[in-house]
């Protein structure tokens, strides 16, 4: 039940190098209306047309004026280069592709195979200069070089993730997610197969990976998506198949993660839960965590400095099955992507607080997976 789950701290990891990679800035909302990018699924019955863009307002949290910027087949999961101009997208098929989309004028700059099957996540690197993309059907991540255009290289890396054995009714592994660590020297890679979050380094000149540490969760636990905590040296793992969350502490010199004990996702009643996504404040005082199933969103305050989650309460997202979470970049606005009402539900953030207050009717979007505000 809400507000009574078990809080776990995780022990600090060593302090960071000296000089790490800068993160990433947020960008800054601007006045006037701010894009909004929708992924949906295009082979399922009712689903969209490919990539849409709408426009919120950045202080009412109003959603209008949804158009197609491309057709792509199963964008469901799309992102942004840091500068802006070039908008990517996975092609959720068996015969995975990553796509590229200049944002200017809606032009695809060409798609390129993954290497694998269902492609579900991608992320670019902080220097703009590599794709990183994660295969759930065939437990693989790939690297594709970005040129200064934005279009896409051929792909310089594809690893599977042969070790360890799949989890507890688990056939293979499952790649969930491909991120880098904030600071900058380490990619990491969400296995819910396997219940593994594997490390590596990327070569920034070559775009080749190497493994350098494996963080094993529970067996069982299906871990789907990390968020880091702005300082870098903790994070938040959702599990989606046992419905847990833990806190993870993150060595930056090395790369290596621990992960905490099972914690609450917040989820009660009846209905199967199934953790997906977490987002973390600006200013890391707060979590939120989408659960598909609960339909809700869990509030957690973020204490001593990121190692400890407190959950706060739940709070419904007026919507079904809430797959993806994403806040504006001034951390005002909260948007919950919903699958099975093809729904997107805006909320407005208290920064003081953290408390979440819907921001009116959620906006109709075809099988919305993903939504990603600038």
């Amino acid at each position: 039940m809400a507000g009574t789950a078990a809080v776990v701290t995780v022990p600090a990891p060593a302090a960071p190098p000296p000089d790490p990679a800068p993160a990433p800035q947020r960008r800054k909302a601007e006045p006037g209306p701010r894009p909004l990018y929708l992924g949906t699924y295009t082979s399922v019955e009712g689903g969209g047309k490919g990539v849409t863009v709408a426009r919120y307002d950045p202080v009412s949290g109003a959603v209008t004026d949804a158009e197609s910027l491309a057709e792509i087949p199963d964008p469901s999961y799309v992102t942004v280069h840091p500068d802006g101009h070039t908008l990517y997208a996975v092609d959720e098929r068996e015969d995975g592709a990553v796509t590229a989309v200049r944002l200017a004028d809606g032009q695809v700059l060409g798609s390129l195979s993954t290497g694998g099957s269902g492609p579900c996540h991608l992320s670019v690197h902080p220097s703009g200069r590599w794709l990183l993309s994660a295969n759930y059907g065939s437990g693989s991540v790939a690297v594709h070089p970005v040129d200064t255009s934005g279009a896409l290289g051929e792909r310089t890396a594809l690893v599977t993730h042969s070790s360890p054995a799949p989890g507890p009714g688990q056939q293979g592994p499952h790649a969930h997610q491909f991120i880098t660590s904030p600071d900058g020297g380490h990619v990491l890679s969400v296995d819910l197969g396997t219940d593994t979050v594997y490390t590596y380094r990327l070569d920034t000149e070559h775009g080749t990976l190497t493994e350098v540490s494996q963080a094993h969760t529970r067996p069982g636990a299906g871990p789907r998506h990390l968020t880091f905590h702005p300082n870098g040296r903790y994070a938040y793992l959702a599990n989606e198949v046992d419905d847990t969350v833990a806190v993870c502490a993150y060595d930056p010199e090395t790369g290596r993660l621990t992960v905490g004990e099972p914690q609450s996702s917040g989820a009660s009643g009846d209905a199967t839960n199934y953790p997906a996504q977490f987002v973390v404040t600006p200013g890391g005082d707060f979590a939120f965590l989408a659960n598909r199933g609960h339909d809700s969103i869990a509030r957690y305050a973020v204490e001593e400095d990121g190692a400890r989650l407190r959950l706060l309460d739940t709070v419904p997202v007026d919507g079904d099955f809430p797959r993806q979470l994403a806040l504006a970049p001034d951390g005002r606005l909260l948007f919950t992507a919903n699958q099975r009402s093809g729904t997107v539900s805006v909320f407005h953030v208290d920064t003081g607080t953290g408390a979440l207050g819907q921001a009116g009717e959620p906006f109709a979007s075809p099988v919305a997976v993903c939504a990603v505000p600038l």
